[in-house]
């Protein structure tokens, strides 16, 4: 039995006649007729009265029609929600990301999903890399993009990560008081002679400051911590000191002022999936979004360089 067949059925019994069937269905009448003789053999039964000039239901084509319209209706159903998932009508991506991606590059590049497929639902949660590596291996998320300043694997051996950004870290300074020339490349030494605020010791980027510190023989210590990235920009809009952030923690940022670091310490910003799921359409498409957002803000920033080519 076949959709072919059912649909023929469901014609020659809604017309009553076969050469108006075959005709409705752009096939031949013998065509049809074999169509029909087919899926009698195949349930055992005669489903059509075939008398000259009329066609009428048996018994058993009168049980067959209500089911066979469910089946051709479902069919329809699913060949348009295909169709739909394909166009990008419909769909759902579950993004992840960190807070200072969120308000950037993920900003950027949901902005530019959404005006070109508004119809596909969009969830975004934002957390730490660790955090949302979790949620990819336990299918809380499709996608996400996290970041780390080394090439540790991932937790769970299912996830797989592709590079995107190497992002620089740089000084950051208020605009108002500022401590530091911005544009200006700055040394090791020279910052750990400035008050310095830093980051909670949870934090990647907090290990690989202080890293760079004891390279350079240098033990400064913090006039204050900030236990997350926005209490830490803040603190120092307001002009207590400078802190060592990724540059794009800068977005939108118009009370602080930056300098490059001489040492050219980075972070990894990477995509990270399931590597034993395959990733539907909306997915899919939000990848390449989010593969064009990094290359262009790549372009206009200095500090971020491409790693996806």
């Amino acid at each position: 039995m076949n959709l072919d067949q059912l649909r023929g059925f469901v014609e020659v019994a809604r017309l009553g006649h076969f050469t108006r069937a075959a005709e409705a269905l752009h096939l031949t009448q013998p065509s049809l007729s074999r169509q029909i003789a087919a899926l009698e053999g195949e349930l055992g039964a005669a489903l059509l009265h075939r008398a000259r000039g009329h066609i009428s239901l048996t018994p058993a084509g009168d049980t067959l029609l209500p089911r066979a319209q469910r089946i051709l209706a479902e069919a329809d159903a699913i060949r348009e929600d295909m169709d739909e998932l394909a166009g990008l009508r419909r769909g759902r991506v579950r993004l992840g990301a960190p807070p200072t991606l969120c308000v950037s590059l993920v900003a950027e590049a949901i902005s530019a999903f959404h005006a070109a497929h508004p119809g596909v639902d969009l969830h975004l949660a934002e957390a730490g890399s660790r955090t949302l590596a979790d949620q990819l291996a336990v299918g809380q998320l499709d996608i996400a993009l996290i970041t780390a300043s080394d090439a540790r694997p991932l937790p769970g051996a299912t996830l797989s990560r592709m590079p995107l950004l190497a992002e620089e870290l740089v000084v950051v300074t208020s605009a108002a008081q500022p401590l530091i020339d911005e544009g200006a490349s700055i040394g090791m030494a020279e910052l750990a002679a400035l008050p310095l605020i830093a980051l909670d010791r949870s934090y990647d980027l907090r290990a690989t400051t202080d890293a760079a510190f004891r390279s350079a023989g240098l033990a400064p210590v913090p006039v204050l911590e900030g236990p997350e990235m926005d209490a830490v920009l803040r603190f120092v809009e307001q002009g207590l000191g400078v802190a060592v952030v990724p540059a794009m923690a800068l977005t939108d940022r118009p009370l602080l002022r930056s300098a490059r670091l001489s040492a050219k310490l980075t972070r990894t910003v990477s995509l990270a999936r399931r590597s034993d799921v395959t990733s539907g359409v909306a997915v899919s498409a939000m990848r390449e979004v989010l593969i064009d957002t990094a290359a262009e803000f790549a372009e206009r920033d200095p500090a971020l360089h491409s790693l996806h080519s």
